[in-house]
């Protein structure tokens, strides 16, 4: 049976049209992709301690009291039914449906499904639906057929390890399993998209194997291998992914930048007032080595704030410049662009003074270009940027506009990717045949996992030990919440610094407009300091 097979031509159109709603499954390949959340094992409840408000959930629980009442005002029953895990209890109410007190009789133990909810101080699922054990002595091992609508359900819960599926009001779990073992027992051979050699490597099952192990695990055991194979299979599809866009962007063309030793560059670094760490050197030759190449460089450079990541961007830059092209960087907010001008601009001095009073032979134009640059100067850093007359251009998403042509784009800058999307990167990148190189920016700590989806598509080099006088980071976490008094201490600490001649900036949660408040927080913050 084919993965892209519609499941309306195996279940027919209502089951189809359900499974589509209530869990977002279209076709075979789909639902089987739809891996039980948990398994419950027979005779063990569920602790619901864990359970959150308003979360739909099924518990395995047991029936401790069960209590049916007429209606006050109107005709009618409300049968009231206790489950426990042994510790705490949850509420369960029906209205008008007696025949369930036959069912759900104190000591049986069941799958209850629902809405957590809470009714005068108590905790209760609503709308609840359920599935009973078989109680020992039955045949059946698992499920009483008594409560089976269809006994094929029945064998989706033959076992003593039943799998629990993330599902919604309208679909429970047990539910869910019926339609993936009718999709398991026609399912047949698969074609294992897993190289052999790899799988032997890796001792991971056949997919096939995996795929029921994961549904209709005898064991524990067989239900964690079967999960280890599949989150390979995506660990490697995204993996292969990658490396086929980094070929992708390995085939086109880029202008080789080969560093000068008589350029803006070797200038710049006579007169750096302070020797780069072994770290830094280390990084600059592996992008000087990729900026010579004749296919675009894509790297991301990691490292604490303090680290020195800008300097070895500035190099990169200028090297860029000296070979008669133009770099961008790219910020994420203008109070960062604005940072990153003056402290780029302070670095080389005289060097980034091109066409002024005072300016040397090896110098170069730094222009700044954000959403709020006069229309005036607007114009003429336009004007710069397209003739090739400004060699650094430092700006926000407003470099991003069409009306923004560079002359000669060779180098593209951008600082804490993660702010922006893949499509904005590639509005610069992508702008003509000949790509420019890229090199990114980032000192928030990236989780491996989160860098192969977010950076996948670069290599990565990383800063790991601070410039020579620079006093380690150290951070402390101030729980306002239990401990208001703190904060207090933590501005005193404040006032301590800025007495000393020290500086001390306070980074906003907020910025721009607030529809709460008139101010936002970083205009809040001033007025409260």
């Amino acid at each position: 049976m084919p993965f892209d097979e519609p499941l309306e031509k195996l279940f027919g159109a209502p089951t189809a049209k359900a499974l589509a709603k209530g869990i977002g499954v279209l076709t075979v390949g789909d639902l089987l992709a739809h891996y039980p959340r948990r398994y419950a094992e027979r005779g063990e409840l569920t602790d619901f301690a864990s359970l959150a408000l308003d979360e739909q959930v099924t518990v395995m629980a047991r029936v401790e009291r069960v209590n049916q009442r007429r209606m006050q005002n109107r005709k009618g029953s409300i049968l009231d039914v206790v489950v426990t895990d042994g510790t705490s209890r949850l509420a369960l109410t029906w209205f008008n449906q007696p025949w369930h007190a036959k069912k759900l009789t104190v000591g049986r133990v069941g799958l209850f499904s629902g809405k957590v909810g809470e009714y005068r101080g108590k905790r209760q699922l609503s709308n609840a639906e359920y599935q009973l054990m078989a109680q020992d002595g039955d045949e059946l091992g698992a499920l009483d057929l008594e409560d089976v609508v269809d006994e094929n359900a029945v064998a989706e819960f033959a076992g003593a390890i039943i799998p629990v599926y993330p599902a919604s009001a309208s679909l429970p779990t047990w539910r869910i399993a019926k339609c993936v073992g009718m999709v398991l027992d026609t399912l047949g051979e698969i074609a294992d998209p897993l190289p052999d050699d790899i799988r032997t490597q890796r001792d991971l099952m056949g997919l096939r194997e995996a795929l029921i192990g994961i549904h209709r695990p005898q064991s524990l055991v067989e239900a964690q291998s079967s999960r280890e194979r599949l989150t390979f299979d995506e660990a490697f599809v995204l993996q292969t992914v990658l490396a086929q866009q980094r070929a992708a962007l390995d085939r086109r063309i880029a202008i080789a930048r080969p560093e000068r030793t008589d350029g803006l560059l070797a200038t710049f670094d006579q007169r750096l007032p302070f020797e780069l760490t072994v770290g830094q050197q280390a990084v600059a030759g592996v992008i000087a080595a990729e900026l010579a190449r004749p296919h675009p460089m894509h790297r991301l450079l990691q490292g604490e704030v303090g680290s020195g990541k800008t300097v070895v961007a500035l190099r990169a830059m200028l090297s860029v410049v000296d070979s008669g092209g133009q770099a961008a960087l790219l910020a994420p907010t203008e109070v960062l662009a604005q940072q990153h001008f003056r402290s780029i601009t302070s670095l080389m001095g005289e060097l980034a003074g091109a066409g002024t009073l005072g300016s040397t032979d090896h110098s170069t134009s730094v222009v700044l270009l954000t959403g709020s640059t006069p229309a005036a100067t607007r114009k003429k850093v336009l004007a710069d940027i397209a003739s090739g007359t400004a060699g650094i251009i430092i700006g926000t998403h407003a470099l991003l506009q069409d009306s923004v042509e560079f002359g000669d784009l060779g180098l593209l800058v951008v600082d804490e990717q993660h702010r922006f999307g893949v499509e904005q990167r590639a509005a610069l990148t992508q702008r003509s045949d000949v790509v420019p190189h890229v090199l990114v920016m980032t000192a928030t700590p990236i989780p491996r996992t989160v860098a192969m989806t977010i950076f996948g598509d670069l290599e990565t080099s990383t800063l790991t030990e601070l410039p020579a006088g620079r006093s380690a980071i150290t951070s402390h976490v101030v729980p306002t919440a239990d401990k208001p008094h703190f904060l207090d201490r933590a501005w005193e600490r404040v006032r301590e610094e800025v007495a000393k001649g020290h500086q001390a900036y306070v980074v906003c949660p907020r910025i721009g407009d607030d529809t709460a408040t008139e101010l936002s927080s970083d205009e809040l913050v001033p007025f409260e300091l």
